[in-house]
């Protein structure tokens, strides 16, 4: 089933903010795997984790929990959670 043009648009974006706060160099969003373990495999701490969550709320009008933090480890994962926090609204 192909993903809709929207979670297409919130893993893209979700990607942007997180090389932006990281300032990851010779990273495009188009190139970051949405499934790539940020703690494990990208080596973000939890400082980073809280910005990057900062960020997102300021982006989405979400709140995220700090107790949902350790669910947040995939670009992919951030999105669904987005998603669920923006249907929720509605």
């Amino acid at each position: 089933m192909p993903e809709s043009i929207e979670k297409k648009g919130i893993v893209r974006h979700v990607a942007e903010i997180i090389i932006g706060e990281l300032k990851l160099e010779d990273v495009i969003p188009d190139t970051f795997d949405p499934d790539m373990d940020l703690v494990d495999e990208l080596g973000i701490d939890s400082m980073d984790l809280a910005t990057i969550a900062l960020v997102l709320q300021d982006e989405y009008k979400i709140i995220i929990d700090e107790d949902d933090y350790p669910r947040l480890k995939t670009v992919r994962l951030i999105s669904a959670y987005i998603e669920e926090k923006l249907a929720a609204k509605h």
